[in-house]
């Protein structure tokens, strides 16, 4: 039985070898059916830590951060791409009815004053601040809340509905980036029996380990990440059990 240090806790897991095994199988089953990431999905190549490709997917989060449909988020950053607009000084020098133009493009027609104007906004203080470099945000960021609060600071818009998604994969990459697991990720992870705990901190501590024990760590924790958040936001929250690629091996069915 392995024992899991959370700093001021400690607490033991069910990580005994009939288990661990169980778990195994089903992580590899999730990463398979459910695990490639968002930023992986738009060809944005952040394992490179290239500053140019760190703000794509920020402006991607923007755009999926947004009160819409993830088909339509999508379907705007790849407008933004076609465009060119997809780097600090493209968006700063961009005309304004150009921005609008492309959200509309993409079905934006509620949001496009909206997220034109928050993108704008955060861009020109990231440029200010940080000479366009979030890199350089992260380096300066004293630990995981400070990032989330420097983050945040870049203007109105940047919310946590923006940040957390942003930060979960870069979990790994940047060494401050430890946002919480979402509410959908918790779900997952107790539909399927993975943790013995309702706690975020220890749950993403027992996932840790889980997740270098399984022979899958050479690739991100965030892959694995994803695909428990959309297994928690597309099936178990939606309760379409009949439908879901995990149903085998969910408490609700079994």
């Amino acid at each position: 039985m392995q024992t899991i240090n959370t700093g001021n806790h400690r607490t033991e897991g069910s990580l005994i070898p009939g288990s661990l095994s169980r778990k195994k199988i089903l992580l590899k089953k999730l990463v398979s059916e459910l695990g490639n990431s968002c930023s992986a999905d738009l060809g944005i190549d952040l394992v490179s830590m290239q500053s140019d490709e760190i703000f794509k997917w920020f402006v991607a989060s923007m755009l999926l951060g947004v009160n819409t449909s993830q088909h339509v988020a999508i379907r705007a950053y790849r407008e933004f791409e076609k465009a060119g607009l997809l780097a600090p000084e493209r968006l700063l020098t961009a005309d304004w009815q150009s921005l609008i133009d492309t959200l509309d493009r993409s079905g934006y027609i509620m949001y496009n004053f909206r997220t034109a104007t928050g993108l704008i906004e955060a861009t020109w203080t990231l440029n200010q601040q940080y000479q366009g470099d979030l890199n350089r945000l992260h380096f300066f960021a004293n630990d995981e809340a400070d990032l989330e609060r420097k983050l945040q600071g870049l203007g109105e818009r940047v919310t946590p509905a923006v940040v957390r998604p942003f930060l979960r994969e870069m979990r790994g990459l940047w060494e401050k980036a430890e946002p919480p697991l979402a509410k959908d990720v918790l779900l997952a992870l107790e539909k399927l029996r993975l943790v013995d705990t309702t706690s975020p901190v220890l749950a993403l501590e027992e996932l840790r380990i889980q997740w270098e024990d399984s022979g899958l760590n050479q690739t991100q924790l965030s892959v694995l990440e994803t695909a428990l958040t959309r297994l928690g936001r597309s099936y178990c929250r939606k309760m379409k059990c009949d439908k879901c690629p995990m149903q085998t091996e969910c408490r609700a069915v079994t």
